[in-house]
């Protein structure tokens, strides 16, 4: 099982990025997936969660209505499209999915930086 993310880069404020999550996982539809971030010094913060089936979404309250999470169950492969970036969305953005109660997959991250 693995996770790549891609699609970080430097952005501008008020600028946009598109991030890319590829699994190769087994039943993917079947799967909730999750965005997460961490910025330095800080501790890692829930950015947006995609259910499996209907893909019910979640997000944190410091990135609603600017992110959205996405999913492509045949590409096996879900999107975090962020609009309107701030300098404080600037961190490592990770994907994650929880396979079980007592087992999750970490990818190995992107980074995002926001500034001018």
């Amino acid at each position: 099982v693995q996770l790549v993310e891609s699609g970080g880069g430097l952005v501008q404020p008020g600028g946009s990025l598109r991030l890319s999550c590829a699994a190769s996982i087994l039943a993917f539809s079947r799967f909730d997936m999750r965005w997460y971030r961490q910025a330095p010094g800080k501790e890692r913060e829930l950015v947006a969660t995609i259910s499996s089936g209907v893909g019910i979404t979640a997000y944190a309250d410091s990135v609603k209505g600017r992110f959205t999470i996405s999913r492509d169950n045949a590409r096996k492969t879900v999107y975090l499209q962020m609009n309107f970036l701030k300098p404080e969305d600037t961190a490592m953005y990770y994907c994650n999915v929880p396979l079980s109660v007592s087992t999750e997959i970490w990818g190995q991250g992107t980074q995002v930086t926001v500034s001018s």
